[in-house]
């Protein structure tokens, strides 16, 4: 648990607070999937913005 609060948890925050999604906009479980992806997508671009590519 521990280990998680740190790794999962400030992604989560991250999308529902920056991001402003609380919840999805759109119906289905496909397309749900989709919208999910975008956001991590989004979260990983950001990540990747501000701390660098790796080596």
């Amino acid at each position: 648990m521990p280990r998680r609060l740190g790794i999962v948890e400030p992604v989560f925050a991250n999308i529902c607070v920056h991001k402003r999604m609380h919840r999805f906009t759109l119906r289905s479980k496909r397309k749900v999937d989709v919208q999910w992806r975008l956001f991590a997508l989004v979260h990983n671009i950001g990540k990747i913005h501000v701390f660098g590519a790796l080596p």
